[in-house]
């Protein structure tokens, strides 16, 4: 079903003018997955000047199209992930809706993607409403986490370390028949993936705001120094487009640097 409502303009490449955003995204596709791991994606919303939150989340930072553009980049994916302290913050709701939800289900795929939320050893919010539906979930958490036990349809998956290594998290899904994964933040579990090399591509909404304060970035500083402070990581840009004020940019990265 095409969504009459936002419409965009694709600057790049191939440009065009005035076009539904369900038909700019209608050839959007990824990239085969590396052939050792699950293919990783990063999907951020930040100001202008580069903050991803604010107020503590990303509400307000971008509009209704980018909220639509969310979930169809979602549905492109298997499993749709995120930290414990973007539960915390957000509650979080990773399903598609039910048009995107019933193309998945015609196409032999689950309505919504697995979620998967990953935390190191703080307490869990058991009762947010992301462990509600009927979606399958992956709750990983590290050695020394808490929890005992996950709610009715979740599973419980725990790490041998005390923070989950990104390796190891995309072993484990990879295990468990997942061959995509969507990150959705926060900063510092995004800043851990690219740490590790672990990131395939980049979708990044600029919302047209700005802030002026010290809320983290899209990546949180990597601890210990960046591997990539003298030698940064180059992306690839594959698509831009624009929705009134807004700036939706999709980047590709190589995979080369991966540990």
């Amino acid at each position: 079903m095409t969504d009459p409502v936002h419409r965009v303009d694709r600057l790049w490449p191939d440009p065009t003018a005035d076009l539904a955003l369900d038909d700019a995204m209608a050839d959007f596709t990824l990239p085969v997955p590396p052939p050792d791991r699950p293919l990783v994606g990063v999907n951020m919303v930040t100001s202008i000047d580069g903050r991803a939150q604010l107020e503590g989340t990303a509400e307000g930072l971008s509009g209704r199209a980018d909220r639509r553009l969310m979930r169809l980049y979602r549905a492109a994916y298997d499993a749709v992930g995120s930290g414990a302290g973007t539960l915390r913050a957000a509650g979080l709701w990773l399903r598609v809706g039910d048009g995107v939800a019933a193309r998945r289900a015609a196409d032999g795929r689950s309505p919504n993607p697995i979620g998967v939320v990953v935390a190191g050893h703080d307490p869990i919010l058991l009762d947010a409403r992301w462990f509600t539906g009927d979606e399958r979930r992956i709750l990983i958490v590290g050695r020394d986490n808490p929890i005992e036990a996950a709610p009715e349809g979740t599973e419980l998956v725990r790490a041998p370390d005390a923070r989950p290594a990104p390796a190891w998290i995309l072993a484990s899904l990879a295990a468990r028949g997942i061959r995509s994964l969507l990150l959705e933040g926060g900063p510092h579990l995004n800043a851990a993936f690219l740490a590790d090399g672990l990131i395939d591509e980049l979708y990044w909404t600029v919302g047209a705001h700005l802030l002026g304060t010290d809320a983290l970035p899209m990546f949180a500083p990597i601890d210990g120094g960046s591997p990539y402070a003298t030698d940064p990581w180059r992306g690839r840009l594959v698509s831009v487009l624009r929705h009134d004020d807004e700036l939706f940019l999709r980047y590709r990265f190589g995979s080369d640097r991966a540990g």
